[in-house]
This record gives C-alpha cells, structure tokens and sequence, in this order.
C-alpha cells in the first residue's frame, strides 16, 4: 500500500496441555512455549509495531508464589524489548541457580515466565496514544485468582461510550474511557458475580473457604460471563482472555469482521490472528488449523478441556477484505491465490485503458505488498498474448514463415521493476515546499526500461488518500518519460471510514470522498452535501439501529469511472508529462476474488453492525462542520 495506513493487531494464545517435564523431554527445553510464543509474535510483526505484549500464568502454584508475569514495551523494536527483558531475566536467575536447569518443579517455581498459558499481543495504535499505558495485553488484578483477567484483542468498539456509561450505571468508575478498559471492566464485573455466586453455592454445599476455590475453578462457566458481557458491544473484535488461575477464552465478533484461527492437538492448543502463522510455527497442515467461528468463543478449560461456544447469534458474515486485500501476510494458501485473482479481474479494464497494446506497455508494482496482484496480472496479459499469438497463427496458416513465427513468438508482456523504496528516507524538514519535494523522492526509479512510446501500468494494493501518488510516485514514474501511467488500483475506490481498526476514520481524507465532492461541484449539485448534512443531522440522537447511512447519496449521481477519472485528474498536476489514468477494482470482481471475506463498508458503506452507520454520519457531520476530530 503506497499510502501508509495503520490497521489491526495481531493476538497469539499458547496453551500446553502437558506437563513441562513432557516439553523438556521430547524438545529439549521447558522454554517451548515461550520460544513459541516468540516465533508466533515476530511472524505477526506485520500486524503492529507500535507495541506489544506478553503474559504468562503458571497453573496449580502454592500460596505466596507469582503465578502472573506480563511484560510490554513501546520501543522501536517492541517485540525484540519483550523477549530480551524476558531473556534477561531468565538468564539472571539461571546463572545464579544453574541446578534449576533439570528440576522442572523448582524451574516453575523460581523462573519467571515459565508457564503453562500465555498470551501475546502485536498493536498498532489507530487511536489513543502509544504509550505504555495503551500497550496490551492488559490486567485486573484481584487476590481472588480466579478474578484475575488479563485481556488482549484485536479489536474496535463503535459504541465506547455507550459501554463506559453502562459500567457507571453499575456503580463503577473506569479510569478512561477506552474501549479495552471498557470491555475488560465489564468482563470482570460479569467475571465477579459469577465467582461470587458460584462461592456462595459451594459455601452451601459445606465447602470451607480454601476448598471453595478450586470447585469455583471448575465449574466457572466462561460461556454465561462472556454472553453476559457481551450484550451491547458493537464493533468488530477477536479478544483473548487469560483467568488467573488457568481458564483461557478467545471471543470472535457476530459478523466475523476480525480475524481469529486455532490449533488443537494432545500437545497444545494455540490461537493467532492468521493461518500460515500457526502452520509455520507448528509445521502443521492448512486444513489442520480453523477459524474460530462468528460470535462463538474458543474456551479452554483449566483441565484442558476445549470447546467451541455460542456467545452471540451470527449475522450475515462480512470478515474484513481487506485482510485479503492487504494487512495479512500473502503466504496464507487462500490469500495468495485471492490475491492473484485481483490482478486477473483487472486486466480487461487494464487492456481498455491501453488500448489493447501490450507490445507497447510495461507492467510493474509498488509497493512490496502489491507484488501478488502483480503476478496475476501479468499472468492474465500473458494469456491475453497467447490468444492473440494463436488468431494470429490461425488466421496466416498458410502463409507463415520460420522467421515470421519466431518474431510472432518472440514477443512477450514486458514487465520491469520500475520503482524501489528508499526506506531510509526521512522527511525532517517542516516547511511545506522543501517537504514535499522529499516526498517526491521516497521512491527511486529504474531509467532505461521505459521507451517514450510506452505506456507504463503500476498495480497497487489500494489508493487510500492518493498523497504518496501525487506527491511521489507519479512524479517519479513521470521521469521515465512514457506517454501513458495507468495506475492499477486492486481494491475498490475506498469511499467511507473505518471503525472497527482500519486507520481510515476520516471521511475528507479519502481522495474518492474528495473527487466525488469536486464533481458535485463541477455539475452544479452541492446541494446534495446540504442535503446529506441534514438528514444526518436529523439523526443525531437516534438509537443506532434506527440509524440510515445517508452518505451514500454523496456518490449515487457518478459512475464509478467517473470518481476514477476525476481521481487522476486531482493527483495529476501541470508538470506532468504523460496522461494519468487511474483503475479500480469493482466491488463485484473483489467478491469474486475474495468470496469468504465479504465486508466490503469502506467500499459500500453496507455496515455490519449498527454502529457503523451512526460512525459514517458522524464522520460527515465533522467534515460539514469543520471538525477534525474522531467520529467514534
């Protein structure tokens, strides 16, 4: 994505089912869920490098020792911090106490962090500040310990302050209102009563204080607390959770916006927010690792029980497609072939913009993470030539000679890697002119592949606000002289915020909001904006279901290519030489190519949740009325 957009965050769950003794054994170290635990993070790096979190619980410990160990770091390197000062620390105690090295009890009992469960977390701050403070996973400590949660998710909340009040209503008073804080507190509140309750059954039933506890860890019932919890939430979320004294739960939204697979042997149980995560740490097979399912938790019992529960009814399922489009790693087997089939939908509207003319066109990508698409596009314009190839064959069979044949065969799609990323390159200059011409050089180009005949075809993953387009990319692909930049879009026109983790909150940061503005304006209909303002406005106070996302009419009076059009117009400027043209996906053939992962709002704006619709409307009542703020 050549627009930089931060999104998501990544979840990695590790239970073992065995005995430590069992892990020394068989892989020689009782640091196996740890090492684990590391791989499972740094392959999610790609999901969040503003923070990130770790925490262990040791099971069946004695009163008096530390069973809780949680460390996090919001250092440049965060994933690196956690595992050194966990390394550090292990170190320490082994270096003074090498006889713990074969004596797994007293191993368990002295190390920090040796465990039986743990629980990482990878994030990325799409709101909030990175601080310490906002780093998961996080933790309600009690001396009770079955009241003692630790959470970690991979979600946002729509209705935030609707929850926080509700606590208020409870009689607590949350320290801030964030949606982590919120839904933890509210979990522990349901968390409190059922312990409470299940305390008072034991107390009837003869059971001394000490025998109560773990009678209350068996029969907790992690199924009613979390429907009990999760009644009002709206948002899009994969939230894991850790009980002090050894239950663990992973809780995936209704419309399964967020993303959450599992693995389960005799071994371990183990939770990531991607597939190819756990199939790499664990070398196990992609049919082996499944996802958990909309508005169900995965719940592991303390005994190692694991079972699969209901907690919310399922809607109509709109996982999020930009995890297909973009945020997930590539190396997943669906992704990687979903990903191809972007490119190979593009190519006919490709072949319109160049007017068929491939011998005179060169294709390549920016950025790294368009490279998928690349290669199903360039394999579709490949078998597009192959067609042509064989007409023509058929139609000058009878006049064919050896040197015609091999000039026909000889030809082929011409793709070149046209642009490489300075990585290096800092912007540190303020003021606006000497800032951007250091934007506009982000990006290095390859000179001599690109003839003045030539139209040059770039595929990207999307084109959120088009600011490294305009400022950088077409610039630079501008110097290489060719007559045409098409700039190939394999996501739809992004035309409505976010708010379920996606960096894209605001409607006027959008370039598609922005063009569809202009054209109202060119066409003598801005009134519509009056319009649209007053129905939202009219709305401000209705319950979120009740709630229309009149945004839509924004766009309803243009084509899509008629948004598209006036796109390359705005990221186009005076000093550049070649006609720009700018191709998006449809919503229909990213369907086509993504057929399990169906939420498409920032596209359609078809919400998957009530609250989406009230955020959108939001989100236009601040652009209307000069806001810039936060619509949830």
């Amino acid at each position: 994505m050549s627009d930089a957009l931060k999104h998501e965050c990544g979840i990695a769950l590790v239970r073992l089912l065995k005995p430590l003794e069992f892990y020394k054994e068989k892989y020689g170290t009782a640091f196996y869920g740890i090492q684990k635990m590391y791989l499972m993070m740094e392959k999610q790096h790609n999901r969040g490098q503003d923070g990130a979190g770790f925490a262990s619980i040791k099971m069946d410990v004695e009163p008096g020792e530390r069973y809780i160990s949680r460390v996090r770091s919001n250092h440049a390197q965060p994933i690196q911090d956690v595992f050194k000062q966990i390394n550090d620390r292990i170190n320490e105690e082994m270096t003074a106490h090498p006889e713990y090295a074969d004596d797994m009890s007293e191993l368990k009992a002295n190390i920090p962090y040796i465990g039986e469960l743990f629980l990482g977390h990878v994030r990325y701050g799409t709101f909030g500040k990175n601080s310490i403070e906002s780093v998961h996973p996080f933790l309600r400590q009690s001396n009770w310990m079955h009241r003692n949660l630790i959470l970690a998710g991979n979600f946002n909340m729509t209705n935030v302050k609707e929850l926080f009040e509700n606590l208020v209503e409870l009689g607590q008073h949350p320290k801030e209102m964030a949606d982590t804080v919120t839904v933890m507190e509210k979990i522990g509140h349901f968390l409190d009563k059922e312990v409470m309750q299940l305390y008072q059954d034991c107390k009837a039933e003869g059971y001394s204080k000490r025998e109560a506890s773990p009678v209350i860890a068996d029969r907790l019932d992690i199924a009613k607390i979390l429907s009990r919890s999760a009644k009002n939430l709206d948002g899009g979320y994969a939230m894991a959770g850790l009980l002090g004294h050894g239950d663990a739960f992973v809780f995936r939204d209704p419309a399964g916006i967020r993303p959450a697979y599992y693995y389960q042997d005799e071994e371990i149980v183990v939770v990531a927010s991607e597939r190819p995560v756990i199939q790499t740490v664990f070398n196990v097979p992609f049919e082996s690792v499944q996802e958990i399912d909309p508005g169900s938790a995965l719940i592991i019992k303390k005994n190692g029980d694991v079972s699969m529960k209901e907690i919310l009814t399922p809607t109509v399922k709109k996982a999020c497609s930009f995890e297909r489009i973009y945020f997930s790693r590539g190396s997943d087997a669906e992704i990687y072939q979903e990903r191809k089939n972007l490119g190979k939908l593009i190519l006919p509207a490709v072949l319109e913009s160049i007017d068929n003319d491939t011998d005179n066109t060169v294709f390549s990508y920016i950025p790294n993470t368009a490279e998928t698409s690349f290669y199903g596009l360039v394999e579709a314009a490949q078998d597009f030539l192959n067609q042509r190839k064989k007409n023509f064959i058929l139609e000058n069979k009878d006049t064919l000679t050896v040197d015609s044949l091999e000039k026909l065969l000889s030809v082929k799609i011409r793709t070149e890697k046209v642009a490489i990323k300075d990585a290096k390159l800092r912007t540190f200059i303020t003021e606006d002119s000497s800032r951007d011409d250091l934007v506009a050089h982000v990006y290095d180009v390859t000179y001599g592949v690109i003839k003045p005949t030539d139209n040059l075809v770039i595929i990207d993953d999307s084109i959120v606000r088009g600011t490294t387009l305009k400022m950088s990319i077409i610039k630079m692909m501008d110097r290489l002289n060719p007559k045409r930049i098409v700039i190939v879009s394999s996501a739809p026109q992004i035309r409505f915020p976010d708010c379920y983790g996606i960096d894209m909150a605001k409607l006027e940061g959008l370039v598609a909001f922005r063009a569809a503005l202009e054209l109202l304006k060119e066409r003598n209909l801005y009134h519509i904006v009056d319009e649209v303002y007053a129905k939202c406005k009219a709305q401000e106070d209705y319950h979120d279901n009740d709630v229309v996302n009149y945004v839509t009419a924004i766009y309803e009076p243009f084509a899509p290519q008629e948004v598209s059009d006036k796109i390359a117009e705005m990221l186009s400027s005076p000093e550049i030489n070649a006609e720009v043209k700018i191709i998006f996906q449809t919503v229909e053939d990213l369907h086509v190519a993504c057929p399990k992962n169906l939420g498409d709002w920032y596209f359609t704006g078809d919400y998957p949740t009530p609250g989406g619709n009230r955020v959108v409307n939001r989100a236009f009542m601040n652009f209307y009325e000069g806001k810039d703020a936060r619509a949830y």
